[in-house]
């Protein structure tokens, strides 16, 4: 991987996205898409002040975007940029916590699990809750596997951008338009992944249809989609989930640990770093799809990301405690 060409690339493209802004007087998740079409050839400047303006833009685009792709950057470069990208958003344009990319750091941890429990050559994963598409893009492009993945997102805006930034590197990926809770009829998948939105389900009917519902009061969203996820996995499948780390000791833990007993079984927990995200404390949990596996929960914390003594112990007491 070339750092030196995904700097010059950022900046590239940085500069195209300050322009979109100022000229068509949007903001910087807005302009990212626009830099994105404009990459591809399809930029709409209807919102232009005058045609002036949108000639100057235009040009502009045009001379940074060719001097992009001049970078020839591969795959994993432009996986690379995106995040780079994503993370001057996250500085200059905040958004709500459940709207944050997963960094790529969280993504390495996801990519070694798959690669640790699933052996095959083809791979469907269905991630619940797409976002801006840096987690699922990560594992596109450094899996080594033949990958068929979907993601399902609600939000107009992250859609688009998860799209643009995929169509940008060249990945195979489908999105959907979707509410993660409800069901959708689809082909079953070898693995769910999500970086779950963390708070109550508005919709309190559809909440009570699930088993980790309340009969009363709103229940976590990320209760029900963890629930929900099962229902897509093949009977051999597993799901990773990012998801608070008192999932377990929550006010509303009873009523999942009660439906984990019966339909799931939670393989490992992998504790993060305290002060790794701004608004809450994390962790990654692995289920598997079965109730019968008899083996303890693996469960490891990890302190830092730059102690690699660390992290390989954890890879090598991981493959040898989780099957």
């Amino acid at each position: 991987m070339d750092m030196e060409k995904i700097e010059q690339a950022f900046m590239l493209i940085n500069e195209n996205i300050e322009h979109i802004e100022k000229t068509l007087d949007t903001d910087f998740y807005d302009a990212f898409v626009e830099q994105n079409a404009a990459f591809l050839g399809s930029v709409n400047l209807v919102n232009t002040k005058s045609p002036t303006s949108a000639e100057d833009l235009l040009a502009a685009l045009t001379k940074n975007n060719d001097r992009l792709r001049a970078l020839n950057l591969n795959k994993k470069e432009w996986q690379k940029l995106f995040q780079f990208v994503l993370l001057k958003g996250s500085q200059v344009a905040p958004m709500q916590p459940n709207h944050s990319f997963t960094p790529d750091s969280i993504a390495t941890l996801f990519q070694f699990m798959i690669e640790s429990l699933h052996s095959d050559h083809k791979l469907r994963i269905l991630e619940m809750g797409s976002g801006t598409g840096n987690l699922g893009e990560y594992l596109l492009v450094n899996l080594n596997r033949e990958i068929d993945y979907v993601g399902f997102e609600v939000d107009d805006l992250l859609l688009d951008l998860s799209a643009s930034i995929s169509e940008v590197i060249g990945t195979e990926a489908t999105f959907m338009q979707v509410d993660a809770v409800q069901s959708q009829l689809m082909e079953a998948v070898d693995v769910v992944i999500a970086d779950l939105p963390i708070g109550f389900y508005p919709d309190i009917q559809t909440a009570q249809t699930f088993q980790v519902g309340l009969k009363e009061g709103h229940t976590f969203a990320h209760h029900l989609m963890i629930e929900e996820a099962m229902k897509y996995l093949k009977e051999s499948g597993f799901a990773i989930f990012l998801a608070p780390s008192d999932l377990l000791t929550s006010s509303q833990a009873p009523q999942l640990k009660e439906w984990l007993t019966h339909h799931a079984h939670l393989a490992a927990v992998v504790t993060l770093p305290e002060g790794l995200f701004k608004h809450d404390s994390k962790a990654i949990y692995l289920i598997k799809k079965t109730a019968t596996d008899n083996n303890p929960t693996f469960v490891y914390p990890i302190d830092q990301f730059t102690d690699r003594e660390r992290i390989q112990d954890f890879m090598n007491a991981f493959q040898k405690n989780v099957k």
